[in-house]
């Protein structure tokens, strides 16, 4: 929708109209994910906008404007619509020692989970903070951090080579789009995994407030599969209408030249 959107008006993005109308379609599901409660996924839809508005063109005032109001957003979420066990684990992200028994213990053991893998892991099935259910949710919040512990740096390594290889391999056939909506929807797709990543495995490590958020193609379940799979398949039929562009044109199209 956003790309459909940002695609009819990549002219006319300097008006702020746009980033207001915009943002009013991806408040809608995000209200209702939010309400479900679920802030880990409207965060998702959230991030997704941003992502979209700053490769349309916004300018930095407007940037700023937006930044301003999801900081007001915020304040009043918290006041108002945050429930108790969100404020927990956001304040605990700042303090996660201060309640390791309670709110900032699934954090404290998935940090031990990483730590414990060292370099080449403790081996397939030998994890002893997911196996001997220290660790809560390891096959879908947290399985970054049983990966970790059974596979180690090396296993961790290879994780990440794979996910960069399948996001730059979605942005280069999104440069390639036919017209502005195939290389927007492109750009998003990969926005959508990108957060996904960022949030979950920031979580796992401690970097980030632990939040109910998958990690593609690894977390146990099926709507996000399906999800990211479908999201895959349209993106991939685009594919089949895609540009032919000389290497020297697709490298100044990444250098910006």
């Amino acid at each position: 929708m956003l790309a459909k959107y940002f695609s009819r008006r990549h002219i006319e993005i300097g008006n702020f109209k746009h980033i207001f109308i915009s943002g009013l379609y991806a408040f809608i599901p995000f209200v209702l994910i939010f309400l479900q409660p679920d802030l880990g996924s409207a965060i998702i839809i959230a991030l997704i906008w941003l992502g979209m508005i700053l490769v349309s063109g916004i300018s930095k005032k407007h940037l700023l404007i937006v930044f301003g109001v999801v900081a007001l957003a915020f304040g009043l979420l918290w006041n108002f619509s945050f429930q108790d066990y969100q404020k927990a684990r956001i304040i605990n992200f700042f303090s996660p020692l201060s309640d390791i028994q309670n709110t900032g213990y699934n954090a404290y053991q998935s940090t031990i989970a990483v730590g414990s893998g060292r370099l080449m892991g403790k081996g397939v099935g030998f994890g002893t903070q997911s196996r001997l259910k220290f660790l809560p949710e390891y096959e879908t919040d947290f399985i970054f951090a049983a990966f970790s512990e059974e596979w180690g740096f090396v296993g961790v390594i290879i994780i990440f080579i794979l996910y960069a290889l399948i996001i730059w391999r979605i942005l280069h056939l999104a440069l390639l789009g036919k017209n502005n909506f195939e290389i927007l929807f492109g750009v998003g797709l990969a926005i959508y995994f990108m957060s996904h990543l960022i949030i979950n495995i920031g979580m796992n490590i401690g970097l980030m407030p632990v939040t109910g958020i998958t990690l593609p193609f690894m977390s146990y379940g099926g709507s996000h599969l399906l999800t990211e799979f479908v999201g895959l398949g349209i993106f991939m039929s685009m594919n089949r209408y895609r540009r032919v562009v000389h290497r020297d044109d697709m490298k100044n199209e990444f250098l910006g030249i």
